[in-house]
């Protein structure tokens, strides 16, 4: 089963830079789902038990442990700059969960490696399957996000979206040049590929929507954001005003 040998984690660790980058640079988070990098950090666990149980070499079992820290360090920036907590308290509750997910992620080594050495192989293809799941699931958060704000992106680098699709593209096309065809694996790759184009696709046709709006704007020496506050502060109802959240916001 090669769902989580082929998993692009690589490119999830190498996207979430860039995303990191963007949160302390901007001191805002706004927009930035942080369901979707805890379920990501939660789906590192059996991703690292699945690579180190079957003895991938050292960076397949390296780039687990990175997902988790880099989602838990995203998920610690939305606390601070999302949710008013102050770093010290934002980190403890970071390093408690990760301790936590680390005791989990030993627990499980040490439960199903006896197992995998005696030739059972089906709870780590459990393992498998729940991982890439849950990163799948991880990208279903900012489509809410986005129906708030009539299709656009906030908050998310959309450098972090592309790296992420290629590295599924990538991983699909390997399963393609397999002799045999993982069929779950490339399911479960092309429902990412179909999430990520369609947070890429939404956001651009956002800004086709909204080119008159933004030149308008431009001429005016104003953002779009500034529009948008304007147009919020005057009680105007608009097509482009943000829909309010049913848990209030």
């Amino acid at each position: 089963m090669a769902i989580i040998e082929e998993q692009p984690v690589a490119a999830n660790v190498l996207g979430l830079i860039p995303q990191i980058w963007s949160n302390w640079k901007t001191k805002d988070t706004d927009g930035f789902p942080p369901a979707m990098v805890f379920l990501w950090a939660i789906a590192a666990v059996p991703i690292g038990t699945y690579a180190i149980v079957q003895h991938f070499n050292t960076p397949l079992q390296i780039q687990p442990q990175l997902l988790c820290t880099l989602s838990l360090i995203s998920w610690v920036q939305i606390l601070v700059y999302g949710n008013g907590w102050s770093w010290f308290k934002a980190s403890v509750y970071g390093i408690t969960t990760a301790a936590i997910f680390g005791g989990a992620q030993a627990v499980l080594i040490l439960t199903l490696r006896p197992l995998y050495n005696r030739g059972i192989d089906y709870p780590m293809i459990i393992v498998g399957v729940i991982a890439s799941i849950l990163v799948a699931i991880g990208l279903l958060p900012p489509y809410y996000e986005m129906w708030k704000r009539r299709g656009r992106v906030v908050g998310i680098s959309l450098w972090f979206i592309f790296i992420d699709l290629l590295g599924a593209f990538f991983s699909l096309m390997a399963l393609v040049a397999q002799h045999d065809f993982d069929i779950l694996g490339g399911i479960l790759y092309i429902a990412v590929i179909i999430l990520e184009l369609g947070i890429l696709g939404s956001h651009g046709i956002w800004l086709v929507r909204t080119r008159r709006v933004h030149r308008a704007a431009a001429l005016e020496g104003k953002t779009f954001d500034d529009v948008l506050e304007e147009k919020a502060h005057a009680g105007t109802t608009w097509k482009f005003s943000e829909r309010r959240s049913y848990c209030g916001g």
